[in-house]
């Protein structure tokens, strides 16, 4: 698993590098924390959005720690958000879908030990932000699991930067 990971945090850390040579209009960043199920964890990660890659399309790379249910799981995730307009409204409504890198790391006390694995799969997101007093911006996410990797992750958190 060790020689796994480091190619997979190198690719983690060029994303953002490649989406700011793409120009993108705005950029946000931040934090996300969340659970999943198929396996039951808590995510932990942070994600980077890269605004109007197309008319109200961002691209979203991010990165989740799934932690529990005998296992560990380490996602890298592409996602693109299609984003709908209300008007009058403050929140915004996001739909997409994307790829995902899962690096899984699944702990066996029994015979034949510890067992790790990298899989791909696809996602269905759907969500939607809303601006705070700070600036920043919250928000909420569903997440359909499409092949391998987690059947669904729920999570929440907010987007700092420039929008």
């Amino acid at each position: 698993m060790k020689l796994k990971l480091a190619p997979a945090l190198l690719l983690a850390a060029l994303l953002p590098t490649t989406a700011l040579a793409a120009g993108s209009s705005f950029q946000t960043y931040g934090p996300h924390i969340g659970f999943s199920s198929g396996p039951s964890q808590l995510v932990l990660g942070g994600q980077l959005q890269m605004g109007d890659v197309a008319p109200s399309i961002d691209f979203v790379p991010s990165v989740d720690l799934g932690l529990g249910d005998g296992g560990t799981i380490l996602s890298l995730n592409g996602d693109f958000h299609y984003r709908f307009t209300i008007s009058g409204a403050t929140w915004q409504p996001y739909a997409g879908g994307g790829v995902a890198i899962h690096f899984v790391s699944v702990d066996n006390s029994g015979p034949g030990g510890d067992a790790s694995d990298t899989v791909a799969g696809g996602t269905a997101v759907f969500g939607a932000d809303v601006p705070t007093k700070s600036g920043s911006r919250f928000f909420v996410e569903g997440k359909i699991g499409l092949g391998d990797g987690p059947d669904f992750k729920a999570i929440a958190g907010w987007h700092f930067g420039r929008k």
